[in-house]
């Protein structure tokens, strides 16, 4: 019997593009996937920014609350160091004024809604909405990402859902006398959300992420935080319907 050696010389060196490819995963170093990855990357920078300032924010009308918030806080700036590393590990540059254009919607109606010192608005916006989106991005993200940005997002994804979990918590406790405003908020943010994902959606495809993937993950989880929070099956139904009315 014939043995054949691993050690070969004949035997041809993996083309590491071509294993990925083979895998189903993008070409990381092609010109297409860094431009589309310099305006995604830089989203997620710019989201974990904004959850930053909104939770020091949000302590300011919950001042009972504000070293928890503080603590939820830094932990958006810790993951925003990691997706900047991302890039840089990439040699991209993100595209920030292009992620500040991309959130000023949902960013505007957060400032309203804390000005008027709305507490149950502001919750749903960051640690309902937002976390939720970030959630499902980051789960169809991660298996198509590269190595070094999957061990960034998987460790990002876990402290993500104690941030969606405190505000199921504050909204479970006081959805009593808070239903009316949550139901309004949803009803004028959540198309935002639904917008957001189409105007991402040709740079997500080019990173292997399909939109009606990213929606539907979406929708699941902000229907789990909805029943979480304690709202019936009707009420999240009709919560949810907004995103596709509006």
């Amino acid at each position: 019997m014939v043995m054949l050696s691993s050690t070969n010389p004949a035997t041809p060196v993996a083309d590491p593009a071509a294993a990925d490819a083979v895998a189903g995963l993008p070409d990381f170093s092609s010109e297409s996937y860094k431009d589309a990855y310099s305006r995604i990357n830089a989203i997620v920078i710019e989201g974990e920014q904004e959850a930053h300032d909104n939770y020091i924010a949000i302590g300011t009308l919950i001042p009972e609350q504000a070293e928890e918030l503080a603590r939820l806080a830094r932990m958006e700036l810790k993951h925003k160091k990691g997706f900047t590393a991302c890039a840089n590990n990439l040699g991209v540059t993100a595209d920030m004024p292009f992620a500040k254009e991309f959130f000023a919607p949902l960013h505007t109606n957060f400032q309203t809604a804390l000005a008027a010192g709305k507490v149950t608005t502001c919750l749903l916006i960051q640690a309902i909405l937002i976390e939720a989106f970030a959630i499902s991005a980051y789960h169809i993200y991660i298996p198509v990402a590269d190595p070094f940005a999957r061990k960034i997002t998987e460790g990002v994804v876990k402290d993500e859902y104690t941030h969606l979990n405190y505000g199921q918590e504050w909204l479970k406790a006081n959805l009593e006398n808070v239903r009316e405003e949550l139901m309004e908020a949803n009803r004028q943010n959540l198309p935002l959300v639904r917008r957001m994902l189409d105007q991402v959606a040709a740079d997500a495809a080019v990173l292997h992420m399909e939109q009606e993937d990213l929606m539907a993950d979406f929708l699941s989880s902000y229907q789990e935080s909805l029943m979480e929070i304690g709202l019936s099956s009707r009420e999240i139904a009709r919560m949810a319907a907004a995103a596709l009315a509006a």
